[in-house]
């Protein structure tokens, strides 16, 4: 399986493991010229946009450790551009979420970093 495929396989798992948890999708690989947000979603009021993080093996660390002060100030802007071009949902409390999915996609570990940090 190639690392496209196994990424969309991982985000599909998280999308289904937040849709359990009661979150409603909104949209996913939503790109810009300032990047990609994997998910867009809601949970009561707030917009959430969700980075989605694989490792197969967690011995170098989680999934979520990979998301750095680089990647966040991506994330923030391209969350920014989202609410330029989606005005009523400008008005929302948003968050930044972090899904790390770990081991075999078969039987996966995952783990879920609600407002996982602050915007840039």
């Amino acid at each position: 399986m190639g690392s496209l495929q196994t990424g969309k396989d991982a985000e599909t798992l998280a999308s289904n493991y937040l849709i359990e948890r009661g979150l409603v999708p909104v949209d996913s690989n939503y790109r810009s010229r300032r990047g990609e947000i994997d998910l867009v979603m809601t949970a009561g009021e707030c917009l959430v946009f969700v980075e989605v993080r694989y490792r197969r093996q967690p011995t170098h660390g989680s999934g979520a450790e990979t998301v750095d002060y680089r990647k966040q100030a991506r994330l923030s802007a391209c969350a920014r551009y989202y609410l330029q071009q989606h005005p009523a949902a400008a008005d929302r409390p948003c968050r930044f979420d972090v899904i790390s999915v770990s081991g075999n996609l078969e039987h996966p570990q995952i783990d879920w970093i609600a407002d996982a940090f602050p915007a840039c």
